[in-house]
């Protein structure tokens, strides 16, 4: 049974007084509405780690995780996170690959192989995230472009390596575009991805990786994609800094 996971990225948002306030909302809700079998994850801006962690303490279906990491052990590196650093905290997961870090920070896949080897030698989650731009989807060559990315990324690493990793898929083109990407077009890529990890380590470790949707996944969308045979859950934005609509995302299995 693949695990269920609803993970809010907060981005650069929110300063220390209302990311306490969101993170206590979402608490106090779960606490009154428990949520079953899901693993919800709350992924802030690295400051706001400490406090987080403390608040959501004692809530087992609440777990901390982190939007990036550096590549690098430790050192001269000024401004960088290490994945040691983030496992000190009490994170337990960290996204890797966000498609804002793909674009706007030129992270390339050989850069986030070495990002995924630091977050798993720190026994860190990592939620590695693929995903199409419009001109990619629009040429109809999105399934090799992301099994590209998936590939050059992470078909270095074992079997035993590979099963501990989480996977997001972003639709790019459908994100801030005006264009929508449907539930069947979530499932279509979702079962690309699936595919693409059972033709490299089998069927058995394939099925068992939860795969994420990452598109604009609200209350009133999040039933029918996450009812999907691959869509595992979802990577969450802009409703993750609403309590109750992330919280609503969360009870939509």
């Amino acid at each position: 049974m693949r695990k269920k996971i609803v993970a809010g990225n907060w981005k650069m948002n929110c300063l220390l007084e209302e990311g306490q306030k969101l993170t206590s909302e979402i608490v106090n809700m779960i606490n009154d509405e428990p949520i079953k079998d899901v693993k919800v994850i709350l992924n802030p801006p690295f400051v706001h780690l400490h406090g987080v962690k403390k608040l959501i303490a004692g809530v087992d279906t609440i777990a901390l995780g982190a939007q990036n990491c550096s590549d690098k052990d430790a050192g001269a590196y000024t401004g960088e996170t290490s994945a040691a650093m983030l496992a000190s905290f009490g994170a337990e997961f960290v996204i890797i690959g966000h498609s804002e870090r793909r674009a706007i920070f030129n992270e390339s896949n050989e850069l986030l192989t070495e990002k995924t080897k630091q977050a798993l030698s720190n026994n860190l989650t990592p939620i590695f995230c693929c995903g199409e731009p419009l001109e990619i989807r629009e040429a109809g060559t999105h399934e090799d472009y992301v099994k590209k990315q998936l590939t050059e990324s992470l078909f270095g690493f074992s079997e035993d390596e590979v099963k501990k990793l989480v996977l997001a898929y972003e639709p790019i083109w459908a994100i801030g575009t005006g264009k929508t990407a449907s539930s069947d077009q979530a499932q279509e890529m979702h079962a690309a991805i699936r595919q693409h990890i059972t033709s490299k380590y089998g069927k058995a470790v394939a099925e068992g990786i939860s795969i994420l949707y990452g598109g604009s996944c609200k209350p009133d969308n999040a039933k029918e994609i996450f009812s999907k045979a691959d869509v595992d859950g979802g990577l969450i934005g802009g409703a993750s800094l609403k309590s109750r609509d992330f919280v609503d995302i969360a009870k939509s299995f």
